[in-house]
């Protein structure tokens, strides 16, 4: 029996007890700071914001008093502290530069102590997390170019820009990355690293099985449980591929392939499961499809039709009969009655190592809820509860588990 994660009143949060320094540069990005840093201290982080003499001219003092851990740090001769860039780049866990203009990107690149936020992040040892900003050219220019790859050779995290309107009004690449996007690099560095250069195949969303060009069979699954199992392994570092048939957001370092159909979705998982390591299959997927499917929509004045149905594909059972050696598959039922002899019956059924039970006829459980609730049974035999919670948070202790049988396997091979 594996003990189960923090209590539904008290959540854990991904960046509890973690030190962030977030350095504000002078960019007109620097607007979207603000959001990033309310994001860090939702996730349990405290937060200390630099900000640069540029960036006071865009965005205020105060309104970072207000929300940061702490006042923000303006000046390296203007604080009780005498060697403040010193004590903030020991104590951090982590430097976020956001947006990283192409000065301060200049300076860090060639260890030039400009300024309190330049000082800074040439005295700390801490990983430090970049998000460039700027026009399209200066993002283009050689020498920028030069610095950014330079900086990346080094270890330093290179958020890139994103392609979109820019300040003038033109449009090209040179945006600076979502908050989201931000947030997520953050997760990624200072999270558990246990899915290091591991390959995580997941499945999300329900399938769609046609009948006309209209009409489709399909259930009530929203993605969202899927998506947040692929952003978690993608936080613990493993190389993601998400194969999924509803458009929400995710981390830009994952590889996305979108489906509609079962067939379509059998096809993408045999071609990416036989490299992966671990292979989580979310989706829910159509049990039965139209034999054939009419070539135009189909009238009611035409009178009721009749639909003759055949299975689909048993992806789960397939991937069971041929998963090698080490390979880690994990099953998803959802479930409305006798949960959890259901979901064993189904782990012995298709050969998987890990089943995750849930009874989506609870309240707050399952389809298109923001909440879950699961029984994660083993195919050693053990059961672990977890009770209702946000889906990232199963996500986490799905992983949690996988982990656990992972790091057993090595220790095995090891002897």
């Amino acid at each position: 029996m594996v003990a189960a994660p923090p209590t539904e009143d008290r959540p854990e949060l991904a960046l509890e007890g973690k030190r962030i320094v977030l350095g504000v540069t002078g960019g007109i990005a620097a607007y979207k700071s603000i959001e990033v840093c309310r994001r860090l201290i939702d996730a349990g982080a405290h937060v200390t914001p630099i900000l640069t003499k540029a960036a006071l001219n865009m965005v205020g003092a105060t309104t970072f008093a207000a929300l940061a851990s702490e006042p923000p740090k303006t000046s390296l001769f203007r604080d009780q502290d005498p060697i403040p860039h010193t004590t903030l780049g020991q104590a951090a866990d982590l430097i976020v530069v956001c947006p990283a203009t192409a000065r301060v990107i200049s300076d860090y690149r060639v260890g030039r102590s400009a300024d309190l936020l330049s000082a800074t992040l040439i005295a700390t040892e801490a990983p430090v997390i970049v998000c460039p900003a700027m026009h399209t050219e200066m993002w283009n220019h050689p020498a920028v170019q030069d610095n950014i790859a330079v900086l990346a050779r080094r270890g330093t995290i290179v958020v890139g820009p994103e392609s979109g309107r820019l300040a003038g009004g033109d449009r090209g690449e040179g945006r600076l990355a979502s908050p989201e996007s931000i947030v997520e690099a953050v997760l990624r560095s200072l999270g558990n690293q246990d899915l290091a250069g591991l390959k995580v195949v997941v499945t999300a969303g329900g399938t769609r099985e046609a009948i006309d060009p209209v009409r489709f069979i399909g259930n009530r699954s929203s993605g969202k449980q899927g998506h947040a199992l692929a952003t978690e392994a993608w936080r613990r570092g493993a190389n993601v591929t998400l194969i999924t048939t509803v458009d929400r957001s995710i981390p830009s370092g994952i590889d996305r392939i979108e489906v509609t159909s079962a067939a379509e979705m059998q096809a993408e998982v045999q071609l990416h499961a036989e490299g992966a390591d671990i292979i989580v299959m979310a989706a829910a997927v159509a049990d039965f499809r139209p034999v054939s499917v009419a070539t135009k929509k189909i009238k009611k004045a035409d009178g009721t039709p009749q639909i003759e149905l055949e299975p689909t594909e048993d992806i789960l059972a397939g991937l069971g009969k041929s998963k090698r050696a080490g390979q880690i598959l994990v099953g998803f039922a959802a479930e409305t009655n006798d949960l959890i002899e259901n979901a064993r019956s189904k782990l012995l059924r298709k050969g998987a190592d890990f089943l995750v039970g849930n009874d989506v006829s609870a309240p707050g459980v399952g389809f298109a809820h923001d909440t879950n609730a699961v029984t994660i049974l083993g195919d050693d035999g053990s059961t672990m509860e977890v009770t209702l919670r946000g889906k990232d948070e199963i996500a986490r202790a799905v992983f949690d588990v996988v982990g656990q049988k992972l790091q057993s396997l090595t220790q095995s091979e090891t002897g």
